[in-house]
């Protein structure tokens, strides 16, 4: 990394830079994000040498969502969990990986945190990015044992969210409510540096078209007239969106977050709710989005809005640049909610 453009700031001093602006700050949740941190670089070690040791593959066995199980999602959620078990911050964790939420032995921690540990795991076989994916709640019940409600809390009660972007740099990006920035690890000496402060989604039309258009012919009528629209636009103008999809979601919104666009995963004809989970995806990414100055829906409404029912629920997902998405809007308003329906 080149640190000589601007104060090199570590993740560390970050965060104590912005606790001291908070007169009652207690210190825990500046260690929970530490240990967040922590675990994410025991991850991005194993990532980093997983076509040298036998960590990839699956393991035979499916998740609560009847997906194959990858050793790496077995050790990203074992990491996590430990961490957050170990810094005591924290009553009870809920994992995309786990059937039920895991409530903590330390039942006086005054933190909620929902993780999705290893996002796109499938694609490590063939060296794509994976992220992991966080956010961080009060808990709402009173000390003692926690409660499902601790974990179905709307999204615009979250604390923090974020994601640690497993690629050819490992890069750290969040927010407390009050803007977004990246941190990227150096692993040499271990520390994630400040290396994106403030970042802000392109306020335009045009950048990136993140959709598996393979679901096209189960699409609703309302969005393919909105990408028969947007196909219309001049190739050469600012305006053009330009279709990009990894199939890793934090992948594919990460750059979108940096280059403008929109990344859509919606309700088909045949899987009306689609396939994201609001509590470990779609809200946390919703916080950041909007955040950078983006917007993120279901399509019909705004995802912190949603109350969850259920810690595995399923969302469409819409989330992008606020002129492409607030276009879209004007698309998907032709219909009624099909969810409602």
């Amino acid at each position: 990394m080149n640190y000589t453009t601007h104060k090199i700031v570590t993740l560390e001093q970050f965060i104590i830079e912005k606790e001291k602006a908070l007169p009652y700050a207690t210190g825990e949740f500046s260690q929970l994000l530490r240990d967040l941190a922590l675990a994410a670089k025991l991850v991005n070690f194993e990532i980093k040498r997983a076509g040298l040791v036998n960590v990839l593959g699956d393991t035979g066995t499916q998740n609560v969502h009847g997906e194959s199980v990858q050793k790496l999602d077995v050790f990203a959620n074992e990491q996590f969990i430990h961490a957050l078990k170990l810094g005591e911050q924290v009553c009870v964790i809920a994992s995309e990986e786990n059937e039920e939420y895991i409530p903590i032995e330390n039942t006086e921690g005054r933190y909620v945190v929902i993780i999705d540990p290893l996002d796109g795991s499938s694609n490590i076989d063939v060296n794509i990015s994976v992220g992991t994916i966080f956010s961080i709640y009060r808990r709402v019940s009173k000390q003692g044992f926690p409660t499902p409600n601790d974990c179905l809390q709307k999204g615009n009660q979250q604390l923090a969210a974020g994601y640690i972007l497993y690629g050819t740099s490992t890069i750290l990006v969040y927010t407390t409510g009050n803007g977004v920035n990246g941190f990227t690890l150096d692993a040499s000496i271990g520390e994630f540096f400040l290396s994106h402060p403030n970042i802000k989604m392109p306020n335009n039309l045009g950048g990136c078209l993140s959709i598996n258009e393979c679901q096209y012919d189960n699409f609703l009528p309302q969005l393919k007239n909105y990408l028969s629209d947007v196909k219309k636009r001049d190739t050469q103008s600012k305006d053009a969106l330009s279709p990009r999809y990894v199939g890793s979601m934090i992948a594919d919104f990460h750059r979108n977050l940096f280059r403008g666009g929109i990344f859509i995963y919606p309700g088909t004809t045949k899987t009306p709710h689609g396939k994201l989970r609001l509590l470990y995806e779609a809200k946390p990414v919703a916080f950041l989005a909007e955040q950078a100055g983006g917007i993120a829906t279901n399509g019909f409404e705004r995802i912190l809005d949603i109350i969850p029912s259920q810690i595995h629920q399923l969302t469409p997902f819409f989330v992008g640049s606020t002129p492409e998405m607030k276009h879209l809007a004007k698309f998907l308003a032709q219909n009624t909610n099909p969810l409602e329906n």
